[in-house]
């Protein structure tokens, strides 16, 4: 089993193309997600530890009968919880034969093609954001790696060990910005978390006035966290003006693009990034919506040596020694991780098998489908918008007729039992969001297959169980 035969090989790659063929084939008939429990899921798992091995049929077998049937169906053209991308067979071909060839993204002298194909995609995705030629970065594992990245670089221009440093960034905010404070010993305390306006996004004043209080007050503000698409909403923060506000305040400014970022690609989307490429980082999700299989995250810093200065560190055993300055190039100089498995294939293969303009129509398509949703709500008179829609994310609720007279928390519960329901129900599929302290419905479009007639289906489904529901009370 460890060493095959080349027979063995091809038998076995046979088999889970197969798989892979029939799974996608029927995945519209397949329940995006089952009621299931722990404990029925851990009967199916022989706890013995292994003595004896398995033969490929076997292992195989018990993948496809108990981990499939018992794993929420990402893929499917209905998962429209969290921001869930589908992955692609493309991808996964790519994800096989990375961890194929096992290179270790290190240094140069590691895994020189593979350096050199991270390099030249990074460099691909500068060019998509616009960035100048200078910048530069790295593939993370996700977002929040990423936010983590871009921070520690932050925080290099203003370094301070008083507790006085200050990060400003909106109630919307991903959590993993106070996260990434608290691990750099910032501290989540620190982070000071700024108004939104009546479409979720930062109030610029605000802003301002909590800096300027801050100054007042001894602290030393060093950087602001604008939204490229914020987890919530989908909203995009006044990019340009934030850029203006930190160039006054001498601020590093980031912006967190892990699930909007790329939907600069789309036309009619572009304006909403207008001012990204004069961002000091970026952190991006080409593991949302480019589609890929997880786990993919990029920083994009705009002065790479910033971020060298935060992260190049010596030792002996990494001493690069007999080769030129362009061999010599180490990404653990650019980030915190120093083992790094080959995530730049599967960026490359996609963009240059499916090319850019596949993938603004892709997109173009996901925020048609929010849109529509959007449309048929408001045309309803049993559902209602929570919040506008700027990307492809949804907020909304149902609301009966015999809802409309009641309060509000009376709306809020029957929403969330509508949701849980949804869920087990297994033909679409939701999250949650709690908006202006009201609970929501809350989908996120970013999966290339999902039709505007999917959507439609998504009504229809939550106004079947929503009839159950009724009919149980």
């Amino acid at each position: 089993m460890v060493d095959p035969s080349a027979d063995e090989i091809c038998s076995w790659s046979n088999s889970v193309t197969q798989f892979m063929a029939d799974y996608l084939g029927d995945l519209r008939d397949r329940g995006v997600y089952r009621h299931m429990v722990s404990r029925a899921i851990r009967k199916r798992l022989d706890p013995a530890l292994p003595i004896d091995g398995s033969d490929f049929d076997e292992l195989l077998k018990f993948f496809r009968e108990a981990i499939v049937p018992f794993s929420r169906q990402n893929a499917h053209p209905r998962m429209f919880g969290y921001v869930q991308s589908p992955g692609t067979p493309l991808g996964a071909f790519a994800d096989l034969l990375a961890s194929t060839l096992n290179a270790n993204l290190t240094v140069w002298r590691s895994a020189p093609a593979p350096v050199e194909l991270e390099r030249l995609t990074i460099d691909w995705i500068r060019q998509i954001l616009g960035f100048k030629a200078e910048a530069g970065g790295r593939f993370v594992s996700g977002g929040s790696m990423a936010n983590l990245a871009a921070l520690a670089a932050a925080r290099q221009t203003k370094y301070d060990s008083s507790g006085r440093l200050r990060i400003y960034a909106s109630t919307e905010t991903h959590f993993s910005i106070s996260k990434a404070a608290a691990l750099l010993g910032i501290g989540r305390e620190n982070v000071r978390l700024v108004a939104v306006d009546e479409r979720f996004k930062i109030r610029v004043d605000d802003l301002l006035a909590k800096i300027t209080a801050d100054l007042e007050a001894g602290y030393l503000p060093f950087c602001v966290v604008a939204n490229a698409g914020t987890v919530n909403t989908g909203a995009v923060d006044p990019l340009a003006e934030i850029r203006e506000i930190a160039d006054r305040f001498q601020l590093w400014m980031h912006v967190d693009g892990s699930y909007g970022g790329f939907a600069v690609l789309a036309e009619s989307a572009k304006k909403l990034f207008a001012g990204i490429e004069r961002a000091d980082s970026i952190a991006l999700d080409p593991h949302k919506w480019l589609y890929l299989p997880v786990d993919v995250g990029c920083v994009i810093y705009r002065e790479p040596e910033i971020a060298r200065a935060a992260f190049a560190h010596e030792a002996e055993y990494t001493r690069i020694i007999g080769q030129q300055a362009d061999e010599a190039f180490a990404f653990w100089d650019y980030g915190p991780e120093l083992s790094r498995r080959f995530r730049a294939l599967k960026v490359w293969m996609l963009l240059k098998g499916v090319g850019l303009d596949y993938l603004g129509e892709a997109i173009e398509s996901n925020l048609a489908c929010a849109r529509h949703l959007e449309s048929m709500v408001r045309a309803s008179n049993d559902f209602e918008m929570v919040a506008p829609i700027e990307l492809s994310i949804f907020c909304f609720r149902h609301v009966s007729a015999q809802l409309r007279n009641g309060s509000p928390q009376a709306i809020d519960a029957f929403n969330e039992r509508l949701l849980i329901a949804l869920q087990r129900d297994g033909s679409s599929y939701l999250s949650n969001a709690t908006l202006g302290g009201r609970f929501a419905l809350r989908g996120c479009v970013l999966n290339y297959r999902t039709t505007l007639r999917d959507m439609e289906l998504l009504l229809d489904d939550l106004r079947r169980v929503a009839r159950s529901l009724a009919a149980f009370a």
